[in-house]
């Protein structure tokens, strides 16, 4: 991480930031975040990004009145300036720090804003994919919606790393593939692009979004044994960019050339 984060506006250092420990991001996770790659200092798929935010937070009933599109862009590019960002990954995250029905308390300040930023994540090589035995919830009012409750995820991707995988698949509650534990999954098959349609509750990532906006690509709903049967497998997040499987569960997966892997720029 870099040596400068913004604060409801401010910079500071990041050993400096507290929230209050009655809040309701620290009891239940309550806040909203996106990650964003910043490639030659401008942020990528701002606009989308933007979107997503607003919309996650009506979803959780987060009040973000102070904190516009434009001050919370004069933020990001103040941000910038203060860690010499040139390309680099930025988290933008909105924190509930007021008090919830449960345990109530006088709290000093409503939703806050926390934006980081850090180098850019290493290329993966080699990346090998299992399929989790954890099981996605698309009926959850949380599915589609990047919170900060996001531990689910973390377990997920600790289990597969602990069996020796990169990464991991998921399975909504109906066998339906969803997604990696923390990338959206598109796959190739007899020349045909697919990917979990969002009625399995996978994530609407910006990046999903763009491929779907410059790639034809299908939608779907299926099983594992799309996959099982697939040519090809590629994760996609602002983080990765798009990155291609080398193997899912020990299946070793053609390399090809395909115009997934041109789409995203990528400044390392």
């Amino acid at each position: 991480m870099h040596n400068s984060v913004s604060f409801n506006g401010g910079l500071c250092a990041p050993t400096e930031l507290t929230i209050p420990a009655l809040s309701s991001a620290a009891l239940f996770g309550k806040g909203i975040f996106t990650t964003l790659a910043v490639l030659d200092r401008e942020p990528f798929l701002w606009e989308k990004h933007w979107q997503r935010l607003q919309e996650s937070s009506r979803r959780l009933g987060l009040d973000l009145e102070n904190f516009n599109e434009k001050k919370t862009r004069q933020a990001f590019e103040e941000l910038m300036i203060a860690n010499s960002v040139r390309n680099a990954r930025a988290r933008i995250t909105f924190f509930e720090e007021s008090a919830s029905g449960v345990w109530p308390y006088d709290a000093e300040h409503g939703t806050s804003l926390l934006i980081m930023t850090a180098d850019l994540k290493p290329e993966p090589k080699n990346l090998s994919l299992t399929l989790s035995p954890y099981r996605l919830n698309s009926s959850s009012p949380l599915a589609g919606v990047k919170s900060c409750n996001y531990v689910e995820k973390i377990l997920a991707k600790n289990e597969a790393r602990q069996r020796g995988f990169d990464e991991c698949l998921q399975l909504n509650e109906r066998a339906e593939i969803t997604s990696a534990a923390m990338a959206n999954v598109f796959w190739l098959k007899n020349g045909q692009l697919l990917t979990p349609s969002l009625d399995t509750g996978c994530l609407p990532g910006t990046t999903r979004e763009f491929i779907l906006e410059n790639i034809e690509c299908i939608e779907l709903e299926t099983g594992i044994e799309e996959l099982h049967s697939s040519d090809q497998i590629f994760l996609t997040s602002a983080g990765l960019g798009v990155v291609q499987a080398a193997e899912f569960d020990g299946r070793e997966l053609k390399h090809d050339a395909h115009p997934i892997m041109n789409l995203i720029p990528r400044h390392d």
